[in-house]
């Protein structure tokens, strides 16, 4: 098996804010002395694990990632006839599985309201985890088979019924990306995957765009005296190709999917159709910037991994010609780098194969084989 499969994406998006920061501005780095876009490897992530491109590869195989297991199991105790109390202390037992349970504050009599009624999180609040938990569909089902089996007994959960963690689970997206249970480390999962933050080839500058809305009432009053703007707001945004780079250990992958080699391959798959079609949903209604890649060279092999993103720590665009068609550009940057790469160091990967869009040279299905096969 050539344990390596290595992804190197170029995408130009337009103007757009896929990623905010805490001040919703799009993040940003600086790399070569220049301000460059940035799109956060925990960003991508999310958007491929929970696009419909990734449903449909992998339904079935795909984990929940959430604090509120113990606020659904309560409300399907509930649902079930089980009194209140026992539905609350079964579903502490089952959630205190994942992690450790949150503790709320409780409110002083000088800042509780009497007369104000508890809302519905305040009164799950003790049901949740602390740290977002990922469980696997087997972990899922265990879960649901637990819940049917306290309804029809009427009896609490015993130290058996809450041997609910699984070693060997086919969830795809925790095989990739990995899990933490903080409270029970044994079953964590180191991930298969490794996504770097996807960066501009070029240097940028973050823009503002200010923008107003016009009340539709208002504006048709007869008296002009106040029609202006009903609303007025301020955004940012940028425009930029991005160089992305994705490292998956096969052998990992189809270790933590116990084993499945079909599986495992169909994982792959749908991992590079949704790095070169699914981008993030950041603002997308505010500015449609959805984008398939533009190039993708992918590498294989039992060398040790490198990215290509030296081959951008001077920006393109530096250059006249380069300027003028800045993918172009990077294309060749690109293509030039891991060249020079394999006369230094030898051959840096088994095999690859590119695809690319601006010439119309490969396919997204012949990448699909080739990262699927030995």
């Amino acid at each position: 098996m050539n344990r390596f499969l290595q992804l190197h994406l170029l995408t130009s998006y337009p103007p757009s804010n896929l990623n905010r920061d805490d001040l919703g501005r799009p993040k940003t780095a600086v790399m070569g002395g220049a301000l460059r876009l940035r799109v956060s490897s925990q960003s991508l992530k999310r958007a491929w694990r929970t696009s419909e491109v990734f449903e449909n590869a992998l339904g079935g195989h795909v984990g929940i990632r959430t604090k509120e297991m113990g606020v659904e199991v309560y409300q399907q105790l509930l649902d079930k006839g089980i009194e209140e109390k026992s539905a609350r202390e079964w579903a502490k037992a089952i959630a205190g599985v994942f992690g450790k349970l949150k503790n709320p504050k409780k409110e002083s009599k000088k800042d509780k309201d009497a007369d104000a009624k508890p809302r519905r999180h305040e009164m799950t609040e003790d049901l949740e985890i602390e740290q977002l938990a990922h469980f696997s569909p087997e972990e899922h089902a265990a879960i649901e088979a637990l819940v049917e089996k306290l309804a029809s007994t009427r009896q609490a959960p015993d130290e058996a019924d809450l041997d609910l963690l699984r070693h060997r689970h086919s969830a795809a997206d925790i095989a990739l990306f990995g899990r933490m249970l903080a409270a029970s480390a044994t079953y964590n999962t180191e991930a298969a995957a490794q996504v770097a933050h996807a960066i501009s080839v070029h240097k940028v500058q973050v823009e503002d765009d200010y923008f107003t809305a016009v009340d539709d009432i208002n504006s048709k009053r007869k008296d002009k005296e106040d029609v202006g703007a009903g609303h007025l707001g301020e955004t940012e945004f940028g425009a930029a190709v991005y160089y992305l780079y994705v490292c998956i250990n096969r052998e990992l992958l189809e270790e933590n999917l116990g084993g499945d080699r079909a599986l495992a391959d169909k994982t792959l798959a749908a991992l590079l159709e949704c790095a070169a079609t699914i981008p993030p949903g950041g603002k997308q209604n505010s500015f449609a910037s959805r984008a398939y890649a533009s190039y993708i060279l992918a590498e294989k092999g039992d060398q040790q991994p490198r990215s290509l993103a030296v081959a951008f720590l001077r920006p393109v665009g530096e250059e006249r010609d380069e300027y003028r068609d800045v993918l172009g550009s990077a294309i060749q940057r690109l293509e030039g780098k891991r060249a020079n790469m394999e006369k230094v160091y030898g051959p840096c990967a088994s095999a690859h194969l590119a695809m690319n869009a601006e010439t119309g040279e490969g396919s997204l299905a012949a990448l699909k084989d080739f990262v699927t096969t030995e």
